[in-house]
């Protein structure tokens, strides 16, 4: 066989196989419970469920929280044997809400798939929180993470919130990052949100 018609043939086989495991990468499920993804571009409010997650609490430049908190977040369900889930979650700091903000805490969670999950191993910078059903508007995007946008799409729901005045702002601002690392950043998916609740 010839070598363009080898390269055909390796082309051919190993676009099936990348295509596999984008899939693979993007198919972490969701917490019981948990409404699917918002569309890319769109604004909405949506209601989740109680939920428990493992918590890791970064401070510094924010953009780098989920890199940081990554590698402590997976040792702790891979010691108590808990399967991933998505999306990872990032609260940022409320006054990032009103303003601009690079320096602070954050806090990057690991959810489990149901709040009936107990780890036995813990560690002194992986705390177990249990959340509330939580109101939020949410801003459904799609393409690489990118702490640095992070505040244009904030803008984008306080213009909504103005805009629906029968709604208030109810906790810290937080985004929800759907897939892993291996995955394309053109197909990566995150929501950007603001907890709110009935004036």
């Amino acid at each position: 066989m010839k070598f363009p018609t080898l390269l055909i043939v390796f082309g051919a086989l190993s676009i099936p196989l990348a295509l596999f495991a984008v899939k693979k990468a993007m198919s972490a499920p969701l917490p019981v419970g948990f409404p699917a993804p918002t569309a890319h571009n769109t604004i909405e409010v949506k209601q989740y469920p109680a939920y428990r997650a493992g918590t890791y609490t970064y401070e510094g430049n924010l953009g780098e929280a989920t890199r940081y908190a990554f590698n402590p977040l997976f040792r702790h369900i891979s010691s108590n044997n808990i399967s991933m889930t998505a999306p990872v979650e990032a609260r940022y700091p409320i006054d990032a809400i009103e303003q601009p903000i690079q320096q602070g805490k954050a806090k990057v969670s690991f959810l489990y798939n149901n709040t009936t999950i107990n780890p036995q191993k813990t560690s002194q910078d992986v705390q177990v929180e249990n959340h509330p059903p939580m109101l939020v508007v949410s801003l459904g995007l799609q393409g690489a993470y990118d702490y640095a946008s992070y505040h244009g799409h904030l803008a984008k729901l306080k213009q909504w919130l103005a805009n629906h005045p029968e709604y208030e702002i109810a906790g810290e601002p937080r985004e929800f990052l759907y897939d892993s690392p291996y995955t394309p950043a053109p197909l990566k998916r995150r929501e950007v949100q603001i907890p709110i609740r009935l004036r």
